[in-house]
């Protein structure tokens, strides 16, 4: 697919890694010494950002006084230009006020800190992911992920020990057993199911009212993501898939997915739905899921902006999926 790393957090990579900086302290040192250092700074899975109109990340200096905040060592995303980019967790912080979003899939709340800038806040990468530029929203999702794997990963699994980071951020050692730990990210699936004219379409229970979109699954082990396409898609909606392709990728630090989007045709059309898989699966138009994109459908909303599924089914409208 041509246009496929236009997707939000999927464009080509514009931060270098520097994967074999990670467990070279002097390297690590030279960098930090040739140009200012800055760190995204992350607060209960939400982002520091700063701007309004021209929204960016809220990059910090790495010795900003709210970093004294982290409970561990940051971890090394790699360099912009050469310049070297931190991601510090602030969680264990407790503002004065703080909003009760529990259960919230969608979380419009945003909390400032005393020590910065009024313009400069914490907010849900979901809700402000299609403002950021691309550099910024691949040091976002980067940043997202990688703490979010260091918040549920630290002790051991083989032993239970308490683990310590390592390699600038990207591995957790054990002193106890001698286990190496590394971040992983879950496999997804979603797909852009069709049979002719129709597109099929389905929600998950919990979801806001209104939100549809295109079946997905957890890629299971010994499995292919062409098996993985036919197995989901039969099993939350019964319907049958033949071929199977790629179409594009989206890193969803959520908490840290790879969605592999794909296309599917259906071999069979009547609809059987695992309730215990979804809540509710039907084939649209392409005519009435035009409809839904310029807001003129009362019952389903349009895609949410930013995801795969809404790159995938505009595309698709377009003819462009080639």
């Amino acid at each position: 697919m041509r246009i496929s790393e236009t997707v939000t957090f999927g464009g080509d990579a514009r931060i270098d890694r520097a994967g074999e900086m990670r467990g070279n302290n002097v390297a690590i040192a030279a960098a930090l010494a040739d140009k200012p250092a800055r760190a995204v700074v992350v607060w209960r899975g939400k982002l520091l950002v700063r701007g309004e109109d021209d929204l960016k990340l809220g990059l910090v200096a790495t010795d900003a006084k709210l970093l004294n905040l982290a409970d561990e060592a940051p971890t090394f995303l790699g360099l912009d230009d050469g310049a070297a980019r931190f991601a510090y967790d602030i969680s264990g912080w407790e503002p004065e006020d703080i909003p009760d979003t529990t259960g919230a899939l969608f979380d419009p709340s945003e909390i400032t800190h005393p020590d910065m800038p009024d313009n400069y806040r914490f907010a849900e990468i979901r809700m402000i992911m299609t403002r950021l530029s691309p550099a910024d929203a691949e040091l976002a999702a980067t940043a997202k992920a990688i703490l979010g794997w260091h918040e549920i990963h630290g002790f051991c699994a083989r032993c239970g020990e308490k683990t310590k980071v390592a390699m600038a951020g990207w591995q957790r050692d054990c002193p106890a057993c001698g286990g190496h730990h590394f971040p992983r990210t879950d496999p997804v699936v979603i797909m852009l199911i069709t049979r002719g004219n129709k597109l099929l379409l389905g929600r998950s229970p919990g979801w806001p009212e209104g939100m549809y979109s295109l079946l997905a699954g957890f890629i299971e082990p010994g499995e292919t993501v062409e098996a993985a396409v036919r197995r989901e898609v039969y099993e939350e909606s019964g319907i049958k898939v033949g071929d199977v392709g790629y179409l594009a990728s989206q890193p969803w630090p959520f908490p840290s997915s790879l969605m592999i989007g794909c296309w599917g045709t259906a071999v069979s059309e009547e609809i059987t739905v695992d309730p215990h898989e979804i809540e509710e699966a039907f084939w649209i138009s392409k005519e009435d899921l035009i409809d839904v994109f310029a807001g003129r459908n009362e019952k389903i909303l349009p895609a949410r902006k930013g995801a795969i599924a809404q790159f995938l089914m505009q595309n698709w409208l377009a003819d462009k999926l080639d």
